[in-house]
């Protein structure tokens, strides 16, 4: 199975963000295309940058987005639990499972953020592997980021309601230096892993390709997921997030905590394939 060399390691733990030389294979790259249509396809009221919890089965959880299994199969992947674990340790737990669809033409922003600012998990730990269905580049507007902003800090934010960001928690102007930034460019199949305190965000896509991927996020079992500090929220341009019945997954090992509930938000155990 393919593990992060200690070279990639060490820039994930010095720059917040590395680029594994693993690749999805092909096959497991036209599932999750052939997933992607059928998700979209079953969610024609979401916008396509806001296919939050697509791991979620109909009825499972409460963010109207009716999800895939073939999402939650690839949150499953051994490949990628071994990377994971490298950078989280061996308890790992799945919490969460977002398409970044962006529409050649007009694919919204993703302005600068910490995932850290919005999460209910304490203490604050999370890997998300963010999976390229499609080439990401700058021209169809790949994730940016700022090396070495993760230093566990939550900088201040402020909302914005502008109509066509795809999330409205941006990062205070005087908090960063947006000329620090980097392209996270990838070949479909290519995947990154970033921490929870990076800086990170997307500009928008104006060019004529598409551009999506799948966030996946794993903390460990040294955390909680505290389903009581978030209400469920809905943004103005409509992004449904409701902590309180997001489902959990432990993939690996145990809840240390104790208080993780591996129930709330799931009709029943899904059968993998």
């Amino acid at each position: 199975m393919p593990r992060l060399t200690p070279q990639e390691l060490d820039a994930y733990r010095r720059d917040g963000l590395v680029i594994p030389t693993y690749r999805l294979p092909d096959a497991q790259l036209a599932t999750l295309r052939a997933a992607l249509d059928r998700l979209i396809a079953a969610n024609p009221g979401v916008r396509p940058e806001q296919l939050i919890s697509a791991h979620a089965r109909p009825g499972e959880g409460a963010e109207k987005v009716r999800g895939d299994a073939a999402f939650l199969d690839l949150a499953h992947d051994p490949a990628i639990l071994d990377m994971v674990e490298q950078a989280i340790g061996p308890d790992i737990i799945l919490w969460g499972c977002q398409v970044f669809c962006k529409p050649g033409g007009d694919g919204w922003e993703v302005p600068w953020h910490q995932d850290g600012r919005y999460w209910p998990i304490r203490p604050l730990a999370t890997c998300t592997v963010w999976v390229a269905i499609d080439d990401s580049t700058p021209e169809n507007g790949c994730m940016r980021y700022i090396p070495g902003s993760h230093d566990g800090r939550v900088y201040s934010h402020r909302k914005d309601a502008r109509p066509d960001l795809a999330l409205d928690l941006v990062l205070d102007d005087d908090e960063i230096d947006p000329r620090a930034g980097r392209d996270v460019v990838l070949r479909a199949g290519q995947m990154s892993l970033h921490d929870i305190f990076l800086v990170h965000g997307s500009n928008a896509n104006r060019s004529p390709k598409r551009r999506a991927g799948v966030a996946i996020r794993y903390m460990p079992g040294t955390s909680h997921f505290d389903r009581e500090m978030f209400k469920r929220s809905e943004s103005a341009n409509g992004l449904v997030v409701d902590f309180g019945r997001r489902p959990l997954w432990l993939l690996r090992g145990q809840d240390r905590t104790g208080k993780n509930d591996f129930t709330v938000g799931k009709t029943a155990e899904p059968s993998l394939t």
